[in-house]
């Protein structure tokens, strides 16, 4: 699939929040130190370009989990956090699509691509991606933007960061999305 600013893509940052901070809490490990960086380009992108964006906030009904609206864990890290009338959409499941007015604000604004960032792959991106892919949209998934901690297995296995990170990534390409990098968007908006 090709993309270029010609298509209005929308780019959907995910929870890119700063509870994500605490490696220990998540696991003890995580990938792709330079996500939020990633991140920070390609949203200075959209902005310079004027192109649509939306950034997802997910708010825990757990008042334990960093990412309650109690927590500071719940604020936007400072290099995406949304500047303007920017919006800002909620949710407390891992699809920025159940709960929320996302599709609607898409449809509405005659959106069909989306560029998808954030954390955590396995979680809140993929569960977003796969829905975006479903609901029919022309999805992109930005590989070097998205980052993910370690996981125990049923046995207690642990599975590092990376592993996790590449195998969500290669369920989702080709099938959901087309996975992408930075430096491809940079070249291509």
């Amino acid at each position: 699939m090709s993309i270029s600013k010609n298509d209005r893509p929308a780019l959907i940052l995910v929870d890119i929040q700063k509870g994500f901070d605490d490696i220990n809490y998540w696991g003890g490990q995580r990938n792709n130190p330079d996500a939020e960086i990633n991140a920070g380009k390609l949203l200075k992108l959209w902005r310079d370009n004027k192109l649509p964006l939306f950034h997802i906030q997910h708010c825990s009904s757990n008042p334990k989990s960093l990412l309650h609206d109690t927590k500071e864990g719940n604020e936007f890290k400072e290099i995406t956090a949304p500047i303007d009338d920017e919006p800002v959409i909620k949710k407390n499941v891992n699809s920025a699509f159940i709960g929320t007015n996302l599709k609607e604000q898409l449809d509405n604004a005659k959106i069909s691509t989306l560029v998808i960032i954030g954390l955590t792959t396995d979680h809140c991106i993929s569960t977003t991606t796969r829905m975006a892919g479903n609901f029919g949209y022309n999805t992109f998934l930005v590989s070097d933007a998205t980052a993910t901690f370690n996981k125990k297995g049923l046995d207690g296995q642990n599975f590092s960061a990376e592993l996790i990170h590449e195998t969500a990534l290669a369920s989702l390409n080709e099938e959901f999305a087309t996975v992408v990098t930075t430096d491809f968007l940079l070249e291509n908006i």
